[in-house]
């Protein structure tokens, strides 16, 4: 995806780009070290969410959960979000975001977007006319994108780590 700061060929080319809300930003970006892949236990049997089942004693391999998480190494990098604009979609102060720069942007995406040399995490709403960044939390109104606006977007977030 090459990308583009004109609203009239994003919206005529079908493609999406991203602006910002302060509420939410990106306080920290990590690239993924391709030498480093750790492989951790995983059981063979699953865990109940319901009634409890006997647990298995013993493990039946290693998963590396790059191979599970990832999809293009050279596209992917992490980022530490910073804000509660997005707390309804699971995303919230501190998540780290996985973010694929090799995805299409499309309607309705959790996106991270820069603009103004600022980041920040908000989901893609194209009208016929319009394009919005929406947050996920009812207290924040979304942000209609202009043509005077300097953005792009970074990637689209394809997973969230949550601490519970």
């Amino acid at each position: 995806m090459k990308p583009t700061n004109h609203i009239s060929d994003i919206l005529k080319n079908n493609k999406i780009m991203a602006a910002i809300h302060k509420n939410m930003k990106i306080s920290e970006i990590y690239s993924i070290d391709k030498n480093k892949r750790v492989k951790l236990p995983l059981f063979l049997a699953s865990v109940s969410a319901g009634f409890p089942s006997p647990a298995e004693d013993y493990i039946d391999k290693k998963i590396d959960l790059n191979e599970h998480l990832i999809e293009h190494d050279a596209a992917t990098f992490f980022v530490k979000v910073d804000g509660n604009s997005m707390i309804d979609s699971g995303i919230h102060s501190g998540d780290i975001l996985i973010v694929d720069r090799s995805l299409e942007v499309c309607d309705n995406k959790v996106v991270v977007a820069i603009i103004d040399g600022e980041f920040t995490v908000k989901r893609i709403k194209k009208t016929k006319d319009a394009l919005y960044l929406m947050p996920d939390n009812k207290k924040f109104k979304p942000i209609k994108v202009t043509e005077d606006m300097d953005f792009e977007v970074w990637g689209v977030v394809t997973y969230v780590i949550h601490r519970p």
